[in-house]
């Protein structure tokens, strides 16, 4: 019979990784937290810039209008999509549950190899990591994103692809409409093209064209790399590491279903979540 070392604390309270009570998954980290306020300040400034600047004073109303539908539906999304990533837990197994009790209770068999984090004393799902920022092992861990202040793991990765991927669209969308306006001020020689003075608006301009070039390339390669790593059934640590598959890998279709759920509209709903199915003792490893 295999020797286990156990753990001999019991689980108690976590609220590193809680807040409102313990109602809502939150990491307290300063650096994550920067990062989420900044990237709610840089969509806001586009906020600000796509309808005071461009779409507000265009005298196009049919132009105006149907630009402000597109930009607001996908900036709300990209926020809501932001905010699910943030405050979902993205898999977190409980803290001290290698513990003699728990391990009889989990059904393993006699002589059966399992693993044990060292850092949180828990035992290890097939694919979990430990992230030093949560302080937890996360399920599926693909990586810890200070953007959102959070792990991308099991049970947010589906968010996380719908925030990169709508503020891609927003990014392109807002260079389209400041290049456009730009070049029209340039036509009418800065006369009713906006309500700010032409040096202000260049500057409003500029940066915004800045922002929207930088952030459409970094969520874009971020995307790709997502929509990759599900497609192949590999997390991102788990191609950095080139681990050897110890799991049965999924077909490419199931692998994206196991994200997404089945393909209807709502895989790009970021309120829909995907049934989480668990198989076998793995129930036990969730919070």
């Amino acid at each position: 019979m295999m020797e286990y070392e156990y753990c001999s604390f019991r689980k108690e309270s976590d609220f590193h990784n809680r807040c409102c009570g313990g109602m809502l998954w939150c990491i307290r980290d300063i650096c994550g937290i920067i990062c989420a306020i900044l990237t709610w300040l840089l969509i806001l400034y586009a906020e600000f810039v796509v309808m005071s600047v461009i779409l507000i004073p265009s005298p196009y109303p049919i132009y105006s209008i149907v630009n402000m539908i597109i930009f607001q539906l996908c900036a709300f999304l990209a926020i809501t999509s932001h905010l699910k990533t943030m405050f979902t837990d993205p898999g977190a197994v409980p803290k001290g549950n290698a513990t003699k009790e728990m391990i009889k209770q989990m059904g393993f068999r006699e002589g059966q190899v399992i693993f044990k984090c060292p850092k949180c004393c828990s035992i290890k799902p097939d694919r979990a990591h430990h992230c030093s920022v949560c302080q937890r092992c996360i399920r599926k861990m693909d990586h810890h994103c200070p953007w959102v202040n959070n792990c991308v793991g099991e049970n947010n990765q589906k968010y996380f692809v719908l925030f990169t991927f709508y503020i891609a669209t927003i990014s392109l969308h807002s260079l389209f409409l400041a290049i456009n306006q730009f070049l029209m001020c340039i036509r009418h020689e800065w006369k009713e093209c906006t309500t700010y003075s032409p040096p202000a608006t260049v500057v409003l301009l500029l940066f915004l064209m800045f922002e929207a070039l930088l952030f459409a390339i970094f969520t874009a390669v971020m995307l790709g790399t997502q929509v990759q790593a599900i497609w192949n059934d590999e997390t991102g640590i788990e191609q950095l590491k080139k681990e050897e598959a110890r799991w049965v890998k999924k077909s490419r279709w199931k692998s994206i279903q196991a994200v997404f759920g089945r393909f209807s509209l709502l895989w790009f709903s970021p309120f829909a979540r995907p049934a989480l199915k668990f198989k076998n003792e793995s129930d036990l490893y969730s919070v």
